[in-house]
């Protein structure tokens, strides 16, 4: 029996069904396109042998000029929630901010810039999450992503969900840019 396209599951960006905008340049010393998260950027918390839940190093640069804040992330569309799973999401980053240090996610969030803010991601913990694929789910798409606002406040607090967020967001977004890591779990690799 053929699958209809309405149940076909698809590896599609996050991003697909949100207005396009466009992109910028976003970089990374920790982590590269279409490259697996390292060890660093995996999750203790989440049981990886060895995982660091160290947020990766990331500069941007390219963003419209009328850019008033960010929003940095890291997602995984392929959870197995039905929902996906939302690793580290820093709201509220100044446009004069365009680089973030490697473990900047710390809980304590001493590393990030003034009056920016982590929301408690799927995890519940507001810091970086790694990833965590789970042994025979395949590859995992993990998308670290800047968001360009035209708003220099989201008018939420450290109380919102992450989806929210992107509710809030939505009509605020100008420009966007991800880097993509396919990760398995160790043992899949």
């Amino acid at each position: 029996m053929a699958q209809s396209a309405a149940n076909a599951i698809s590896p599609a960006s996050p991003y697909t069904y949100l207005p396009d905008v466009p992109s910028f340049h976003l970089s990374s010393e920790a982590i590269a396109d279409g490259q697996p998260l390292p060890l660093a950027q995996l999750s203790e918390i989440l049981g990886v042998p060895g995982g660091g839940d160290v947020s990766p190093q990331l500069s941007w640069s390219g963003f419209p000029s009328e850019t008033k804040s960010f929003v940095v992330s890291m997602y995984d569309p392929q959870a197995p929630t039905g929902s996906g799973f939302w690793h580290w999401v820093v709201a509220d980053i100044p446009a004069s901010t365009t680089c973030l240090p490697a473990g900047a996610g710390t809980a304590d969030g001493t590393l990030l810039p003034d009056d920016a803010f982590q929301l408690a991601g799927d995890a519940g913990a507001h810091q970086y999450v790694g990833g965590a694929p789970p042994a025979g789910s395949g590859a995992h798409d993990y998308y670290i992503t800047v968001t360009a606002l035209d708003i220099d406040t989201s008018g939420l607090d450290q109380n919102a969900s992450a989806a929210y967020l992107g509710f809030a967001i939505g009509a605020h977004t100008i420009a966007r840019a991800s880097i993509v890591c396919p990760t398995a779990a160790s043992d899949e690799s």
